[in-house]
């Protein structure tokens, strides 16, 4: 199974300049927990802003260049090669970049969102949702505090009908 994870706010906003465009540490927490112990699969952008490999995962990364290097990492150059790659574990994750995002959509089962109810300044966005094509399966409250101080929620997403 593919499943996406990504944190957006209101507008499905989802980065700035290769980076979050908030701090919040109760969902880095929440990616820790869900995706620990299975494959991330991400765009160079995002395997570079990260700067090295997640540990107790597998982490992969999609990119065009054939000379593309990094230590720890299965480099991939096609959603295809990635598909293949890891189509006999359970579950699966893509990270990012928004090109990912877009290019997996048609593959992904299942969505893990962090939602923030906050409007960001930013210049990358995640595609909208379709409520005919996704149920929305459970909503978590996120706990607002002194260190996770923007309203969150944990929200998981199925898909209903593969196109």
């Amino acid at each position: 199974m593919i499943s996406f994870i990504v944190a957006m706010d209101k507008h499905r906003l989802i980065g700035k300049e290769n980076d979050l465009p908030w701090r919040l540490p109760a969902d880095l927490a929440h990616f820790k927990r869900v995706t620990s112990g299975h494959t991330v699969i991400m765009g160079r952008k995002t395997y570079e802003s990260i700067g090295k490999p997640l540990p107790n995962r597998r982490n992969v990364v999609v990119t065009r260049s054939q000379a593309y290097t990094a230590e720890g990492v299965d480099i991939v150059h096609s959603i295809d090669e990635a598909i293949r790659l890891t189509e006999h574990e359970n579950e699966t994750f893509v990270i990012g970049g928004s090109e990912l995002f877009k290019a997996f959509w048609p593959h992904a089962d299942r969505m893990y969102v962090t939602y923030i109810d906050e409007v960001f300044d930013g210049d990358t966005y995640f595609p909208e949702i379709d409520g005919q094509e996704w149920e929305l399966v459970s909503v978590e409250a996120g706990t607002v505090d002194e260190k996770n101080v923007y309203p969150h929620e944990f929200r998981v997403y199925e898909r209903q009908a593969k196109n």
